[in-house]
């Protein structure tokens, strides 16, 4: 573990809080590794209902430290930042994002593999990548034009624009923009509404949502035999009789 990245678990849900905040909670290697780990054990455990994502202090996430990756020399493919962005974009278990203050680079983009976003009024999202005579990374160059289309995401990461909370909730990067004082209770509601929910079908949702298109007949075929699946698992037959039950 590191004291840069604070992992929690309470009532089925695993909490990795970004905890750099005299650093704007600007990612280190180290960090990373840790937040992959994170994923994997949370991905394993068949009693997590999600990951959430925070930032400790009044800034989620300054995008890299630079200083860091200079520091440990040239890039890999195994490099801790890939091996992130690989398992986050991979893993069937739900994962949310509470976002306050900014998320600046990788910061923003990270984001783009969560399903809940929420965001704090005021949240300041900026992807400088092209600025720093760099290119979108994380997958974003595919992610953000499929979230708001071609015109929008060029503005964000050809101009690389700033854009506020509600901004990005209106280009579909954010499910909702709360008051600052509210994000925490916001995202409590919501973990409480994910563990109540059974994890494998939640789990199963999730991977059918991530495939890539296919013709909606083969579409029919993969759901209907995720759906027989959980149909025959005792959860879902208890449900399915306390539900029959209540209507009597």
């Amino acid at each position: 573990m590191s004291e840069h990245v604070i992992v929690t678990e309470a009532n089925k849900i695993l909490t990795v809080q970004l905890n750099r905040p005299e650093k704007k909670n600007a990612l280190t290697q180290e960090m990373y590794a840790v937040m992959t780990q994170a994923l994997i054990d949370a991905n394993r455990r068949d009693d997590i209902a999600a990951v959430v994502f925070t930032g400790a202090g009044d800034l989620f996430c300054a995008g890299n430290d630079l200083g860091d990756f200079l520091r440990h020399g040239e890039l890999k493919a195994d490099s801790p930042v890939f091996q992130f962005l690989n398992t986050i974009a991979t893993v069937d278990v739900t994962v949310v994002a509470a976002v306050q203050g900014a998320a600046v680079g990788i910061g923003t983009t990270l984001l783009l593999h969560c399903d809940l976003v929420y965001a704090a009024e005021g949240t300041q999202f900026v992807m400088p990548f092209v600025d720093m005579g760099l290119v979108p990374e994380a997958g974003s160059s595919q992610l953000l034009p499929a979230l708001c289309g071609h015109l929008k995401a060029a503005e964000l990461l050809l101009l690389a624009d700033t854009i506020d909370a509600q901004k990005a909730y209106e280009f579909n990067m954010v499910n909702q923009v709360v008051p600052g004082d509210e994000l925490a209770a916001t995202i409590a509601d919501v973990g409480a509404r994910l563990a109540a929910k059974p994890v494998r079908s939640l789990r199963l949702s999730k991977k059918l949502m991530k495939v890539q298109p296919e013709a909606v007949p083969a579409r029919i075929q993969r759901e209907l035999k995720d759906f027989l699946t959980v149909l025959a698992s005792e959860e879902t037959q208890a449900i399915i009789a306390a539900k029959a039950q209540r209507k009597r």
